[in-house]
């Protein structure tokens, strides 16, 4: 029988970064993922901002992971040299309604322990983004933008340089929780054999509830139901008319089409909102004039015919279409009494920002 220390299953931004924390102090960890490369799904088919950590409700895993997650992804992606971008963004309101909801969002974030938020003049606008047609906005200044790939690629340069190693195409087909850790069957190349680990880590995103339910002992009241959530991103072609990250205010179910510049200045719009019943990463070209009417809200000289379809990511949402929004969930043997085994479950946005301080609070969870 195969033997690691730690066991990690699913290589997106957040599994890795959890297997660069955790090859500091276990001997041997090893990702595996059903794809063949690392960060195929949602890792790599989202805005790759880096989020202030306004919009969540205080005191929430999201509100304050994502506040400490930033500053460490800030320090890390300078000390490693990784791509990024500390671009700023803009909350623009175009109605009074609109208005009241930046006020909030202000109150909110300062309760989330960030406190840069300033608002901005119309005489600022015209000087800096003058494409915009808003009534107000609110300048976040510690927003930025990261090339999420060569992150990934950093945390696993971590993992191999600490002995730990990466293994794709290979899917876990079950999970046995025996006295010293777990034994995994594990399907490699069309190959099944028995992994023992000491731990055992569900950084699964869209696949984390199937895992779960092959996980024998683990009660069915600890898994939740996940809801896959489609959002579809349009590039635009030409120069980018906006010199920062715009944002309208958030939707039901996202934070509403929004600009996004790539680290080359590419401009794209997205992500829109589907809920879908299995995973579909099609993105309708049918879409642009949806696209381009919630734009032009905010953007009054877009022109319709340079949207272009670039691509979708789907998110791994606890909420389903008609609930209220949920948090992180982040379980460890305080919640479903097995011991060395952490299942993260709804990592969506702000989970790339968050990512290494998920990492760290997985290590001190393991180590209680």
């Amino acid at each position: 029988m195969y033997s690691t220390d730690v066991l990690i299953i699913g290589s997106g931004v957040v599994g890795l970064a959890i297997a660069a924390k955790l090859s500091k102090h276990y001997k041997k960890v090893l990702v595996i993922d059903k794809n063949q490369s690392f960060g195929e799904e949602t890792s790599s088919r989202n805005s790759e901002v880096i989020h202030a950590g306004i919009y969540y409700p205080a005191n929430s895993l999201k509100a304050t992971l994502c506040v400490k997650g930033k500053s460490l992804l800030y320090e890390y992606c300078n000390k490693y040299h990784i791509p990024i971008n500390n671009i700023g963004k803009l909350l623009v309101a175009t109605n009074r309604k609109e208005e009241d909801y930046l006020a909030k969002a202000i109150e909110l974030a300062k309760q989330n322990n960030v406190d840069d938020l300033s608002w901005v003049s119309q005489q600022w606008l015209k000087a800096n983004e003058p494409s915009l047609g808003v009534k107000s906005a609110i300048l976040s200044p510690s927003t930025g933008i990261v090339d999420s790939h060569q992150l990934m690629l950093s945390f696993l340069r971590e993992v191999e340089s600490h002995g730990g190693q990466f293994v794709g195409n290979t899917k876990v087909l079950s999970i046995n929780p025996v006295e010293n850790g777990f034994i995994s069957t594990i399907n490699s190349l069309q190959d099944t054999f028995k992994l023992h680990s000491k731990i055992v880590i569900n950084s699964a995103g869209l696949h984390s509830v199937e895992l779960a339910n092959n996980i024998t002992s683990l009660a069915k009241k600890h898994i939740p139901t996940l809801h896959y959530c489609r959002g579809c991103y349009f590039s635009y072609q030409g120069r980018s008319p906006i010199n920062r990250l715009v944002y309208p205010v958030p939707s039901a179910h996202g934070l509403g089409i929004h600009t996004t510049l790539d680290m080359a200045g590419g401009l794209k719009f997205g992500p829109d909102t589907q809920y879908l019943d299995d995973i579909n990463y099609d993105c309708p070209e049918s879409l642009r004039r949806t696209f381009y009417s919630a734009i032009k809200n905010y953007l009054p000289d877009i022109e319709e015919n340079k949207l272009q379809p670039a691509y979708a990511g789907i998110r791994p949402k606890l909420q389903g279409p008609n609930d209220e929004a949920q948090d992180f969930m982040i379980q460890g043997a305080e919640q479903h009494n097995l011991e060395n085994l952490i299942n993260l479950f709804g990592i969506e946005s702000p989970g790339l920002t968050s990512s290494l301080a998920i990492a760290n609070l997985v290590f001190q969870r393991l180590e209680r």
